[in-house]
């Protein structure tokens, strides 16, 4: 069991910039108005995408994400989606915007705004997770009530998704999956972490209806930008759903960085009217999902993909674990 997490800021294993066919580059060139002359690789991210903040000869810069149609095509569509939604966030927000989407060789991109910022460090530094939470509040606030066109692409509902994807205690208790290797103490609590995920669809549906949230926010599809503010990335798994769950995912890495993780979460605005046990559902639900998956890496994602998996569903569940009082 990893007792360390990935290096997050060098997890990918993407192609360079001259890798990438030739008329697919100067499709690229020819929207930027100007030779590419710099390719700033993405340390970031599990896919084997292409994702680099792209530099012309007249100075400017831009930051590309590509996928070859024949060997990506689920990553092809994964990028599409998020076109998609970043064409349709509501404006001032701490996202970068997309510019234009090209087909050409057989690939497809998509070209987004350059942030300026990297990676947040781990352990958190505090005023780095406020700056985070703070951002979050915001963002959460803007996508409580989001524009019609933004919903008119129909994002998944959370709790349809948890009980297609997310929850697999269940699975495990009926045999269907095998038990993942579990802390000393805690292989005794599989009926438990039953009952406590199965609540997320639930709890899921009971929130506004069209309230949408990002869905896959942890530390990684974060950016620090020089002034210390926060901007958010990724936007694949826009769905409908409450915010606490958003806020709990990003908080297991606050818990690894031995913050007061359970003030920071009661405290959050998107936590008020939560159900009182909606934080350990959550963190069950998240602690089932990633160790069971930790195994399966698919060739299209970076091997770090598993170790991100497996120390994240430990940090889930020591967290749950101090919270329940299991020892």
């Amino acid at each position: 069991m990893p007792a360390t997490p990935p290096p997050y800021h060098a997890t990918a294993v993407r192609p360079d910039w001259t890798e990438l066919p030739a008329g697919l580059r100067s499709a690229v060139a020819d929207r930027l108005g100007a030779p590419v002359t710099g390719a700033r690789v993405a340390g970031a991210g599990f896919t084997r995408g292409f994702a680099a903040v792209l530099t012309t000869a007249d100075g400017s810069s831009a930051f590309l994400k590509a996928a070859p149609w024949a060997d990506q095509p689920r990553l092809v569509d994964w990028y599409a989606r998020e076109a998609a939604v970043l064409a349709r966030l509501p404006a001032g927000l701490p996202v970068p915007r997309l510019r234009w989407t090209v087909t050409a060789a057989g690939w497809y991109a998509i070209c987004l705004d350059a942030v300026d910022g990297r990676t947040p460090r781990l352990p958190w530094p505090p005023e780095e997770l406020a700056a985070t939470l703070a951002g979050y509040a915001d963002l959460a606030a803007a996508l409580a009530d989001p524009p019609a066109d933004l919903l008119a692409l129909d994002p998944p509902r959370l709790a349809d998704l948890a009980r297609e994807d997310i929850l697999w205690w269940g699975e495990v208790a009926a045999g269907r999956e095998p038990v993942p290797p579990l802390p000393t103490g805690l292989g005794g609590r599989l009926h438990e972490l039953v009952a406590l995920e199965s609540r997320l669809p639930g709890y899921a549906a009971a929130a506004a209806p069209d309230a949408l949230i990002h869905g896959d926010l942890r530390l990684d599809n974060v950016l620090i930008d020089a002034g210390g503010g926060a901007w958010f990335c990724d936007w694949t798994w826009l769905c409908r759903g409450p915010a606490w769950f958003d806020l709990a995912g990003l908080l297991i890495t606050g818990y690894a960085s031995g913050l007061d993780v359970d003030r920071l979460f009661a405290g959050h605005p998107t936590a008020a009217g939560a159900p009182a046990d909606a934080l350990d559902v959550t963190l069950a639900a998240l602690a089932g999902y990633f160790l069971t998956t930790a195994a399966a890496t698919p060739p299209t994602a970076s091997p770090q993909i598993r170790r991100h998996n497996r120390w994240s569903g430990e940090q889930a569940l020591a967290w749950l674990a101090a919270r329940q009082g299991w020892t």
